[in-house]
């Protein structure tokens, strides 16, 4: 077999990625990730959605922690976006702008990207910090409880949003992000039923006070508490295209039970594959693709512990 520079080769620094490294490590296979630290995971404020953490934990925190465990057993990570991937002898060559590496095994925890509404990119993020824009009713749904919601979307997808939160609060508006809403007289029917108001767009954020967000309409300006864009998301698949793995027709790295991809040696877990969208699942699955490589890889070369001579006390 083609020597190579790791065992594995983690793409993506997120929940999945790090769940994934902290197994591999500990089964004793060199590893290294690679993330360009834009997990979405590192977006939110305060999760109180996690189990095990009653008082809540930001993003950035659980992922800081993550990491450093990770790199107690041996990871190596390095902040970069791999940009090339190619299938070589014996595994796959990864390429960034300051470096390459090999390895036997590859897993893509490359995750999406919420397409965000209009408005100001610090207003965004400052609205972010504080609630006043959400991403995830699954999340944080509990958090808008009886509060005066706004989302941002149309057609099947933003009145499925709208009657998801719908069971959180009774006050929700439906506003669509770029034009005249385009509803199915279906989706027109359960807005009616569900009491859910809708505002024709363009919508545009324009203000954040500290408790309420401002979003304006051609037919006026509405003030909510939080609101929720549901404009859809973009999943990173381009590595797996480059070494010719399958995509679904909705975009994400269909993956068997064990988390494999269509190409040998190539792995997906996390948001990039088709699932809930949350930091359980993703870990779940991080752990799950980790275990497969590492069986993956004892097939092909038994791994077996050699014992150190003079190391045992006696």
């Amino acid at each position: 077999m083609t020597d190579m520079d790791y065992d594995c080769l983690v793409i993506g620094g997120g929940p999945a990625g790090l769940t994934a490294a902290i197994y591999l490590t500990r089964y004793h296979l060199s590893l290294k990730v690679i993330d360009a630290g834009k997990s979405r995971a590192g977006w939110i404020p305060c999760t109180h959605n996690h189990a095990g953490f009653p008082g809540g934990i930001s993003g950035k925190e659980l992922l800081a922690r993550m990491r450093e465990q990770a790199q107690m057993y041996g990871a190596t990570i390095e902040t970069a976006r791999v940009t090339r991937l190619d299938k070589i002898e014996g595994g796959f060559m990864a390429e960034w702008g300051s470096g390459s590496v090999t390895a036997r095994k590859v897993l893509l925890a490359t995750g999406i990207t919420n397409r965000r509404p209009l408005m100001d990119e610090d207003l965004h993020n400052d609205a972010l910090a504080r609630g006043l824009i959400r991403y995830c009713p699954i999340c944080d749904g509990f958090e808008v409880t009886d509060k005066k919601v706004g989302v941002i979307g149309s057609g099947s997808h933003g009145v499925a949003e709208a009657v998801f939160i719908r069971g959180f609060t009774d006050d929700i508006t439906l506003i669509a992000p770029d034009r005249a809403h385009d509803l199915s007289e279906e989706d027109k029917a359960k807005m009616k039923e569900f009491g859910i108001h809708c505002v024709d767009g363009p919508a545009e954020a324009v203000a954040a006070a500290e408790k309420c967000i401002t979003i304006r309409t051609p037919y006026g300006e509405h003030v909510f508490e939080s609101v929720y864009p549901a404009l859809g998301s973009d999943t990173h698949t381009e590595l797996a295209g480059q070494v010719g793995a399958e995509i679904a027709e909705d975009g994400t790295l269909p993956v068997d039970d064990h988390q494999r991809t269509s190409v040998p040696g190539l792995y997906a877990a996390g948001d990039v594959v088709l699932g809930l969208d949350q930091i359980s699942h993703a870990m779940g699955e991080g752990g799950v693709a980790a275990t497969t490589m590492r069986n993956d890889l004892a097939k092909e070369k038994p791994i077996i512990r050699e014992h150190l001579k003079g190391n045992s006390i006696r």
